[in-house]
């Protein structure tokens, strides 16, 4: 039986146009992987059965195992050529010379990128910590936990785990923080959901790496753990993929790691493998 793109959520999807690739990236950049000509799945959201095949007809741990395997394959990029990658992946559709920050919703300046205290950085969804992966080539650059965010909110982020509450951020309207957790705006709950899922499904303990995975938790500290996944899931339908998002996962597969973020195309598989 082949995988229907005519579930509830695919349905909406499909009918989402993808945005055009940015000149900047269709052009490669310095220090990333080389663009090359795209594998199986073309931008229309209802024509990835090819690149899924091998995860045709399964479920739970199986299914995960499947995705593994399939997004295993991918091109890296240097945690300098990262600069670069987000300012095609993560690019203003209003203003192409700006990014949109993840936490902060704001739409700044490309080139504000650096450590000052109003510029933007490196946010790693899945905080390095957990797993002690730090920058290393693999998970530390993967493109598909990080985005550009306000250097102050990112620091607050710090490497918290995520769950509901606490105290407003600065400069993150909408998003909560405390001692232990971080919570981010609605509009991007769902984005920053699939993204640690991702990461569960594609680092399993090989490549040199920690095996990643979720549980119930916070305060996860140094451990290959992340948390909460009860509340992930529920962000998950709440938020579903929207066009940036979708434009976002095929700017990766065209033109840097050409490897796909499964649960942005699919994210109805999230509630059958978790």
């Amino acid at each position: 039986m082949r995988i229907s793109r005519l579930t509830p959520w695919a349905a909406g999807l499909a009918a989402v146009a993808l945005f055009a690739v940015p000149a900047a990236a269709s052009a490669g950049q310095q220090g990333t992987a080389a663009p090359r000509t795209p594998r199986t799945a073309p931008a229309a959201a209802a024509s990835y059965d090819a690149y899924y095949a091998p995860a045709e007809g399964k479920t739970g741990a199986a299914l995960k195992a499947a995705l593994h395997d399939i997004i295993k394959t991918q091109s890296k990029v240097s945690y300098d050529g990262v600069w670069n990658a987000l300012k095609a992946t993560d690019q203003d559709p209003a203003n192409p010379n700006n990014v949109i920050l993840l936490y902060s919703g704001r739409s700044q300046s490309k080139s504000t990128n650096g450590g000052g205290a109003n510029d933007w950085n490196r946010e790693h969804v899945w905080a390095k910590s957990h797993g002690d992966f730090g920058t290393a080539t693999g998970p530390g650059t993967d493109l598909h936990h990080l985005r550009p965010e306000d250097v102050t909110v990112n620091s607050t982020r710090g490497n918290k785990d995520f769950d509901k509450g606490g105290s407003p951020v600065g400069e993150a309207p909408g998003s909560l923080t405390d001692a232990d957790s971080f919570e981010p705006r609605d509009a991007v709950k769902g984005d920053v959901a699939r993204m640690l899922l991702y990461m569960a499904v594609r680092y399993e303990g090989g490549d040199g790496f920690a095996n990643l995975e979720m549980n119930d938790k916070v305060n996860n500290g140094t451990a290959p753990l992340f948390g909460r996944i009860s509340l992930l899931k529920q962000w998950n339908q709440m938020d579903p993929p929207d066009a940036f998002e979708q434009r976002r996962n095929q700017v990766i597969f065209d033109v840097y790691q050409h490897n796909r973020n499964p649960f942005i195309d699919h994210p109805e598989w999230v509630n059958s493998i978790w």
